[in-house]
């Protein structure tokens, strides 16, 4: 492999000055809930929101003058196209960005907005990828790889540099992994610094690529996952040697951890992440007594999430915990009988904030209306405490269904 730790270091020599410098820090809140010692790697606060500028920009740079005037295109479905498409515009390079048409609208634009073309193709990556090769060969353009370059993989290498500079002593670092590029260079750095330090990359149950590469079996994916950064079905030739020889080996998380994920960081460390970004701390909660005591690295990788996205975990995480919740009410057909039911309610420290009723899809009584209550609580102990109170005043009540999986627990 033609990565090495010196290469790295130059590669962190090359973009010093020119991407952010991300905070690591360790958190204390999220040490008390997984029992082990969290440090973290703010790579959201990138200038495109993710580690991708790192390895783009050495990639860049590394170009001839010849190629700088032809211009470079990528395959992206998001963190690294911004990314491109931000350092090439500094540099005075013109860029070409091939998306598929799923791409969240948020990445889309804002790749337009950072000066590159972008055409959307293909209704996955493979579609896209046959295309952005077509392109390459018919304009003459330079292809920047998402993750299968030996000078990207330098590039994303420098995380790793920058985490050991602040904790020296970590024990473990979890890191997303899609095509590899990010893991590569880290664990390149990370076992040449310390090479006691264990690798642990982390896929979604849906995209097992990397895992089943490295197990030998065929590769099955599923069609979607909320980590859509790492939703990736091929592994690179450049990558996979480097994680058989370096990675210490793969966890697989699953959907409605990486939810509840995102929602811990936007509550404890206020900072927003996208699925991809999160899968690190869902393999923690996973896996805590593994990893109880020791110190562990975390990626936050990109924070490129959709705001619609967001809005629907936030929404389903409160849910989950209780603090949202619809109550199905039943109260006699009669005037002042919801003011009544809502009394209760508010006396109860519960805020409703949706109140609707219906009298024909019920298994009720004739003369009863079914209520349905949304509200704002504190918990399912909370949520106990409302229904008993309404059964004291002789309401038949119960929850409606939360939305499917259980959050990790706090304890």
């Amino acid at each position: 492999m033609a990565v090495t730790l010196e290469k790295i270091y130059q590669a962190a020599d090359a973009i010093a000055g020119r991407v952010v410098k991300t905070p690591c820090r360790r958190s204390r809140t999220l040490s008390t809930i997984t029992g082990a010692d969290v440090r973290l790697k703010f790579e959201n606060r990138q200038f495109t929101a993710s580690f991708k500028d790192r390895g783009a920009l050495v990639k860049l740079l590394g170009l001839t003058s010849k190629q700088r005037k032809k211009g470079v295109i990528a395959l992206s479905a998001g963190n690294h196209a911004q990314s491109v498409a931000y350092y090439a515009q500094q540099l005075g390079i013109l860029a070409t960005v091939v998306m598929p048409r799923y791409t969240p609208n948020v990445k889309v634009e804002n790749t337009r907005q950072l000066g590159a073309e972008v055409i959307l193709h293909g209704t996955g990556l493979d579609e896209a990828r046959a295309y952005t090769q077509e392109l390459a060969r018919d304009r003459g353009l330079e292809l920047v790889h998402p993750y299968d370059d030996e000078q990207i993989i330098a590039g994303q290498g420098t995380v790793a540099l920058e985490m050991l500079e602040a904790f020296s002593d970590l024990e473990v670092l979890l890191v997303p992994v899609g095509g590899g590029g990010l893991i590569a260079g880290m664990a390149i750095a990370a076992k040449g610094i310390r090479p006691s330090i264990e690798v642990l990359g982390v896929q979604t149950e849906r995209f097992p690529s990397m895992l089943q590469a490295l197990e030998g079996t065929p590769i099955q994916c599923g069609t979607s996952t909320i980590a859509e950064g790492i939703a990736v079905e091929e592994p690179g030739c450049h990558t996979l040697p480097v994680v058989k020889e370096f990675v210490d080996g793969i966890l697989l998380v699953q959907e409605s951890t990486i939810e509840a994920s995102v929602l811990f960081l936007v509550e404890v460390e206020k900072t927003i992440v996208e699925g991809a970004g999160a899968v690190g701390l869902a393999a923690l909660l996973e896996n805590r007594d593994r990893f109880r005591d020791r110190k562990v690295g975390l990626i936050l990788s990109g924070g490129n999430i959709d705001l619609l996205a967001l809005s629907s975990i936030i929404q389903r995480g409160l849910a989950r915990s209780g603090r949202l919740v619809r109550l199905s009410v039943g109260i006699p057909d009669v005037p002042g009988a919801l003011a009544e039911a809502s009394r209760i309610i508010g006396e109860a420290n519960a805020n409703i904030i949706e109140v609707r009723h219906q009298r024909a899809f019920t298994n009720l009584s004739l003369r009863v209306a079914e209520v349905e209550f949304v509200l704002q609580a504190l918990g399912m102990d909370h949520v106990g405490q409302i229904l008993e109170s309404l059964h004291r005043a002789h309401y038949e009540a119960s929850v409606l269904d939360a939305p499917a999986g259980d959050p990790p627990s706090s304890e």
